[in-house]
Parts: structure tokens; sequence; C-alpha cells
């Protein structure tokens, strides 16, 4: 007897409440809030000590996780809007924002911490087209290839990524507000 496919459902976030997860260089769970650990499906000690890849969404293109390193790598911060996993299946949309901490005498990166926010629902709109033809591309040339569309999406807009996320998301007000306490709360 063959079992229906199992349905997941969007989890619905508190947009009162906040996301926070801290993890080493390498992207290791270092850290989890407990509203973190309840929207995910995991026990504290199922994510302390696992790659934060835990919960990344198959939907979510590969492009946008290599340019998040890219920038917090170079102690950059960056905003995105971002699908993630729960353990049962489920999925919760997010705006996330990193802040790298800095070793203050070797310069060297030491932590990223990830601040999220529910995503609000025009955001999730506007992105969800464009990641699934990012993903599209992938499949057929790679990461290279949606690395190039998305250039070419961003130039045609006369954008930067970031002006861009900040439009989608409305980083004027209430997010700027959020992201800026979060980051004097953690630090």
């Amino acid at each position: 007897m063959r079992h229906p496919e199992p349905i997941y459902h969007e989890i619905t976030l508190d947009p009162k409440r906040y996301i926070v997860s801290k993890t080493d260089p390498k992207g290791i769970i270092e850290y989890g809030n407990d509203y973190f650990v309840e929207i995910s499906g995991y026990s504290e000690s199922e994510l302390i000590g696992q790659p934060h890849s835990i919960i990344r969404h198959p939907d979510m293109p590969k492009i946008v996780f290599k340019m998040m390193w890219d920038r917090i790598n170079k102690a950059q911060n960056i905003i995105a809007v971002v699908k993630n996993l729960a353990k049962d299946g489920s999925f919760y949309w997010v705006v996330t924002e990193f802040e790298p901490k800095v070793d203050p005498i070797t310069n060297d990166i030491i932590s990223h911490t990830a601040f999220r926010k529910a995503a609000p629902r025009d955001a999730i709109k506007t992105i969800e087209p464009i990641y699934a033809k990012l993903l599209e591309i992938e499949e057929k040339g790679g990461m290279e290839a949606s690395e190039k569309y998305l250039r070419g999406f961003l130039e045609e807009k006369g954008m930067t990524y970031d002006e861009y996320i900040d439009g989608v998301v409305g980083n004027k007000g209430i997010f700027k507000i959020f992201f800026t306490m979060m980051k004097k709360l953690f630090s």
C-alpha cells in the first residue's frame, strides 16, 4: 500500500518575535534562541554543532547563499529574503541580516550572528518567482549561469542587490529599526 506524499505547510511566524542564531566562521551552529529552536522543530541539542544548512530549503537558489557567504566572510552585512526548512519538512520565510563578529587583534571573523524576522507577504510574492527562475537556471547551467542572470536582472533595474532587497522588504522603517536594535542587544 502506497502512502500519500506528506503535505508540508508554511509556518506562520509571529511578527513580534525574532529568530537569532550564531555560527562559527564555517557556519556551524553554536547558539539558537528559543524561537529558532521552536520554529525549526529541532531540539537545541540537535542544532548545536550542525551546519546552518540543516535548515536550507531546496527551493533556495545556491547563488543566494554563495552571495551571502562571500559578503559575510568579508565582514560585510547583507540582508536577504530566505525560505527555511523545518525538521518536519514545513517551511517559513524570513528576512535575515548577518552580523559578523571580528577579532579586534587578528581581524579574523570569529562568528556570525543571524537575525531573522517574518518576511512580509509582498516580499515573498516578489522574490518567489525570481528564486524559481534562478533555480531553473542553476539546474541547467549551474551557479555561474544563475549569477549572470541575477547580475543582468539587477543591472536592468539599475540597482545593486542591497538596493533591490531594501525595496522588496521595505528596509527603511521597521526592519531597519529591528536589525539595529538586535545588533545592539547581541553585541
